[in-house]
């Protein structure tokens, strides 16, 4: 079978899978037209939303942008890559996406549409920024206003009895609740920013322990100059066993 068509076979079924939302066997069918056609930037393009549904966006980012390495003029590309930021909460570089691809494809309706979807979005993340930590700040405010009081009703000798001291107490709670309001914010940019990141390959891992395990187990017929010869190849935790090893 000509090669062309057996790409355009895989990718009509894996669009079908798409269509019934079974992702998973879309990206199988994806992935083996790229094996045999792999400067076609549209199955880059499906397979990038397919991972996307599947939420595993660092490879639907990584699919995107090489859609857009073999295409650079074509819109879609620069659509499925501000798609994946979008999901991912990067709403500042989704519009610069966005943007570029309604420069390729102007008075696109879906792209306008998205657009001010991730307009909407920034604005509504930014003022978050701006605001939670004074909504923080404020209710530090209140919890010190509370503690004042607390300790003039509640107890028999109270302890903050000069206002100077009521107001540093206050406005040292208020700034700690900016504080945290603040660091809160910042960790949720941090989990947004590790969404993109390469998930880890536990297959190579468990490979490389078991080649490991390999040659510590041949190792043990090797004379005591080769063994020598051999250490760097171990773990740190192989070199501790082994040396306990010897020394019994």
């Amino acid at each position: 079978m000509d090669n062309a068509v057996q790409v355009q076979e895989l990718k009509e079924k894996g669009n079908a899978c798409v269509r019934g939302q079974n992702y998973a066997e879309s990206i199988l069918h994806y992935t083996e037209a790229i094996k045999l056609d792999p400067q076609n930037f549209s199955l880059y393009s499906n397979r990038s939303l397919a991972f996307l549904k599947m939420q595993q966006f660092y490879l639907a980012m990584e699919d995107a942008k090489q859609t857009i390495r073999l295409k650079p003029d074509w819109a879609k590309g620069h659509f499925r890559k501000a798609e994946v930021e979008f999901q991912t909460f990067q709403f500042s570089d989704a519009l610069l996406s966005y943007g570029r691809a309604l420069q390729l494809q102007p008075e696109d309706p879906g792209l306008i549409e998205a657009l001010r979807r991730a307009s909407r979005e920034s604005q509504r993340d930014q003022r978050a920024d701006d605001q939670i930590p004074w909504l923080g700040a404020g209710v530090g405010i209140i919890t010190g206003v509370l503690i004042v009081l607390a300790d003039r009703i509640l107890t028999r000798s109270p302890t903050l009895t000069h206002p100077i001291l009521m107001v540093l107490l206050t406005l040292t709670i208020a700034m700690l609740g900016y504080a945290i309001a603040r660091a809160f914010r910042y960790y949720v940019k941090c989990q947004r920013s590790s969404l993109l990141e390469p998930p880890l390959d536990l297959l190579e891992e468990m490979k490389q322990n078991e080649k490991n395990d390999k040659e510590c187990q041949d190792d043990s017929s090797v004379p005591e100059v080769g063994k020598h010869e051999r250490t760097h190849r171990y773990t740190k935790a192989q070199a501790r066993q082994r040396y306990k090893k010897n020394k019994s």
